[in-house]
């Protein structure tokens, strides 16, 4: 189905359910975006979540037990 079809089938839908299309759309194209751009940016500094020991200092406790304090 092309894009023309497609908005020929949206626009046979009653105006409230076009506008509740349109939000999800747009909000799912905003996680999709979001979600892109994190990875991005973690790609970028994955180097230093390596090797910069000022971020690496407290990997040294990840194998320690974990006690909540109440």
């Amino acid at each position: 189905m092309g894009t023309s079809e497609i908005i020929t089938e949206i626009n046979k839908l009653p105006v409230n359910q076009r506008l509740t299309l349109i939000e999800l759309t747009i909000k799912k194209i905003r996680e999709e975006e979001k979600k892109h751009r994190l990875g991005i940016a973690a790609e970028k500094l994955f180097d230093d979540y390596i090797n910069d020991p000022e971020l690496t200092a407290f990997s040294i406790l990840d194998q320690e037990d974990f006690y909540e304090a109440k």
